[in-house]
């Protein structure tokens, strides 16, 4: 164990001795803590309190929060209902955000660590595209007074958890500028899988599983519309791999999306996923099981792939998935980026093969570390993985 290590656990141990830990977080509570630090009183639409209390529920009767789970769990909630307030507020002042069309965007989506974050960075190399990028999901809005510092910020909160996490970096390149996930934004509603990633909640994942996204989805839209009327024009290019348990929901709140798969290996992917979740929750709990971990992984992700073979070329939107190999991806990024636009009918813009090459070049694999993962350690066994996921392999031509 670390001195680090050693450190945050004799920290659980007193923050347990003197009752911390047993104290759940309350919704009322973290309301108004938002509402004073924001000085705004009105969120608006408040249907998210339902989920924030199941959320904190979960938190509290399951998660086995470390003081530092704790502190997280609580910064992260009053920042979420922060913006929210900042979102009623700049709405009531200015209506028309909420008329901002957001037209053909494009989300990319398939199993994680299968490529699509690689994807998505070399379709911003095009100026035409864009993308919310991590200090905006963070902080939507600026300051109200003084200098706006926020991806420095955001910066500065990413080194902090790099020191919680030293792995993370390694398993997932990511800094304040770098295009974000789409799980950040529907966190605000706390209708996420993000905090399933970050904590061991199994009753929250289970309500997830069976509720509507669309609220999520809507406020998906109206998240990209406040970045947009700050901002103007652009093609929104998105990501996340959670948006194949919400296709009905992209369907009805984007009907004029276009739909991104990306296929690799499943086996491959396995480990490398369940071993970043290891990575992220490791600071936030007091109880980790790495094989109770993979298991989960393997059940979420199997249902995905049987979602993409459900919807195969046809997701009910005017234009057939295009499907993209993780193999010719890294083989030929240029050509596979060009291939999307192709698919597409979108015009290219003369610049960006080489912008593609250039980032390609410069960040092999894309600036992904080494691995050495085994599956004795999260609980698989390489056979049976590899055939429980031998359709989905065969219905997409996945070598």
């Amino acid at each position: 164990m670390s001195l680090q290590s050693s450190l945050l656990a004799v920290a659980d141990s007193v923050a347990e001795g003197l009752g911390l830990l047993r104290r759940p977080l309350h919704a009322d509570a973290l309301l108004a803590l938002a509402r004073r630090r924001s000085g705004l009183r009105e969120f608006g639409d408040t249907a998210f309190i339902d989920p924030l209390q199941r959320l904190l529920s979960a938190c509290a009767d399951e998660a086995s929060l470390s003081l530092v789970g704790r502190m997280a769990t609580r910064w992260d909630v009053v920042r979420f209902l922060s913006n929210l307030l900042r979102f009623h507020d700049a709405e009531t002042r200015q209506p028309a955000i909420l008329t901002q069309p957001v037209e053909r965007p494009i989300f990319i989506t398939g199993l994680p660590r299968s490529g699509t974050t690689f994807l998505h960075r070399l379709l911003l190399e095009d100026p035409d595209n864009r993308a919310p990028r991590v200090w905006q999901t963070i902080y939507p809005y600026p300051p109200r007074r003084g200098r706006d510092a926020r991806p420095a910020r955001v910066a500065r909160q990413l080194r902090t958890f790099e020191r919680l996490a030293p792995e993370f970096r390694a398993l997932h390149p990511l800094d304040a500028t770098s295009p974000q996930e789409c799980s950040e934004i529907t966190a605000h509603v706390f209708r996420s899988l993000r905090f399933d990633t970050n904590y061991r909640i199994p009753g929250y994942r289970h309500w997830l599983d069976q509720a509507d996204h669309l609220p999520a989805y809507r406020f998906h839209r109206r998240f990209l519309q406040h970045l947009q009327q700050q901002a103007p024009g652009g093609r929104w290019v998105v990501k996340c791999p959670d948006h194949l348990f919400a296709l009905d929901a992209i369907r009805a709140v984007y009907p004029d999306a276009r739909l991104v798969f990306v296929h690799r290996d499943p086996v491959k992917v396995l480990l490398s996923v369940a071993k970043l979740t290891e990575v992220v929750r490791r600071p936030f709990t007091r109880r980790l099981d790495p094989r109770e971990i993979g298991r989960q992984e393997s059940a979420r992700w199997l249902e995905g792939t049987q979602r993409m073979m459900a919807v195969g070329d046809d997701a009910g939107l005017p234009e057939p998935v295009h499907h993209v190999q993780h193999t010719e991806l890294v083989a030929d990024p240029v050509g596979t980026v060009a291939g999307l636009y192709r698919h597409f009918g979108l015009a290219q813009p003369p610049g960006v093969p080489a912008a593609v090459e250039q980032y390609a070049r410069q960040r092999p694999n894309g600036g992904y570390g080494p691995r050495d993962y085994r599956f004795e350690d999260h609980g698989l066994d390489a056979g049976q993985e590899r055939e429980k996921f031998r359709d989905y392999a065969a219905r997409f031509g996945v070598r």
